[in-house]
């Protein structure tokens, strides 16, 4: 059997030891190694430590400065919640009024340390040693927290309520392999345990949230459900079905966009909508003097239409999930470029056009186009000036074209 690093970390020894490591440095990991084992730590020891210290430094962007105080596996960081989209999970169950919330296949526990953040009991369980074993070293500081090492799909749902759990939230294992990080399991009934287990928890305890693939099927979803995906400075990290009971907006989709400042914004479905309702059709629209890149959000949580409902645009070819119009207005949920020309998606028409337009610098976006970014950028011959200009590729009206055009800021 493999060795528990995080149990040799959660020793006196290991501890203290962790405790003592400068932030992660590259460069010195294998002299602080040597000159550690020099010291008398047991080769074992180090290694676990110099792990920890090495994953702590890539959770930051996850947890920020906390990760630095937290115990991490490799496979637990890969599917923790990040902070900022945690603290809502948390918000949601609080103001449901919840008292104590099962975190049922915990990791390394990012949702249930913002859950016992806002007061609430926490029993959180998985059926890893070394991710339970951090769990508790995370939860460490909260009394009416818990730690249970076992498989979710041998508990007692009813028997969890007889307890006093009154809510749940599931984050079933998603990853093939003896390390779940080796490839992405797309069938939700294949997922550890099953979405269609998790779903009936319901029956037992009817606050029920669950966090899924962003890539999940709308017609796999409850339709008395409510759907949300969420994206982080406008990066896709996750989605999640909420139980009737555990969702004021009422069935339907949602996506939530949070910036880097941490304010956010969310566009939901139309009011009563069933959450496994196709997504709405686009009309097809000439291309107009703005063209605008929706969140992934948007995209996948299907609710294009009715961002383009609001604004009025429509979309530059069918299928094609650019949006375009004389007047798009600024928003959060999408970026907006002004059009200052087009033309055909071959390198020497869209060099030409960039070096009339005094491109300095350019970014390259597709859609629908089958081209390399890379490959196309290192063919054009840009004249070295100082406009920073962008080549969308893409289809209008059912033929390929390259939109040349500019970033415009957002100034909401």
């Amino acid at each position: 059997m493999a060795e528990n690093h995080v149990a040799l970390l959660l020793t006196p020894e290991g501890w203290k030891l962790l405790s003592s490591l400068p932030p992660y440095d590259p460069s010195e990991a294998l002299s602080l190694g040597r000159s550690l084992r020099e010291e008398g730590h047991s080769p074992a020891l180090v290694a676990a430590a110099l792990t920890q210290q090495r994953l702590r430094e890539r959770a930051t962007a996850k947890f920020g400065p906390f990760a630095q105080q937290m115990l991490f596996t490799a496979d637990g960081l890969e599917q923790a919640t990040r902070l900022a989209v945690s603290a809502h999970h948390a918000a949601r169950y609080a103001a449901a009024g919840i008292s104590k919330v099962a975190d049922l296949g915990c990791g390394i526990g990012a949702d249930a340390l913002a859950i016992a953040g806002l007061g609430l009991d926490v029993l959180a369980v998985d059926i890893d040693p070394e991710a339970a074993g951090a769990v508790a070293a995370n939860l460490r500081d909260f009394e009416g927290a818990q730690v249970r090492l076992g498989d979710v799909m041998e508990l007692d749902i009813a028997e969890l309520a007889s307890e006093g759990v009154d809510a749940i939230f599931a984050d079933p294992a998603r990853r093939t392999g003896a390390s779940r990080g080796s490839a992405r399991i797309t069938n939700p009934e294949d997922w550890s345990p099953p979405l269609s287990a998790v779903l009936g928890w319901a029956h037992a305890i009817e606050r029920v949230g669950v966090k899924v693939a962003p890539g999940i099927a709308h017609d796999v979803i409850p339709a008395d459900w409510h759907a949300q995906w969420v994206s982080v400075g406008g990066d896709l990290v996750e989605a999640s079905l909420w139980s009737p009971a555990l969702a004021p907006e009422g069935r339907g989709r949602s996506c939530l966009l949070l910036d880097e400042a941490g304010a956010a914004h969310a566009l939901s479905s139309s009011e009563g909508m069933a959450a496994n309702t196709p997504a709405e059709r686009v009309e097809v629209a000439p291309l107009g003097s703005f063209i605008a890149e929706a969140d992934p959000a948007v995209i996948r949580s299907g609710l294009l239409g009715r961002l383009a409902d609001k604004t009025g645009a429509g979309i530059v070819s069918d299928k094609i999930a650019y949006l375009t119009d004389d007047d798009l207005p600024d928003s959060p949920f999408y970026d907006r470029f002004e059009v200052l020309e087009v033309t055909n998606l071959r390198a020497k028409a869209i060099s030409a056009a960039l070096t009339s337009r005094d491109a300095g610098s350019v970014e390259i976006k597709k859609r629908g186009a089958d081209i390399n970014p890379d490959e196309l950028r290192k063919s054009l011959k840009l004249g070295g000036g100082s406009a920073q200009l962008t080549v969308i590729a893409t289809r209008l009206a059912g033929r390929h074209r390259a939109i040349i055009c500019k970033r415009l800021p957002k100034n909401l």
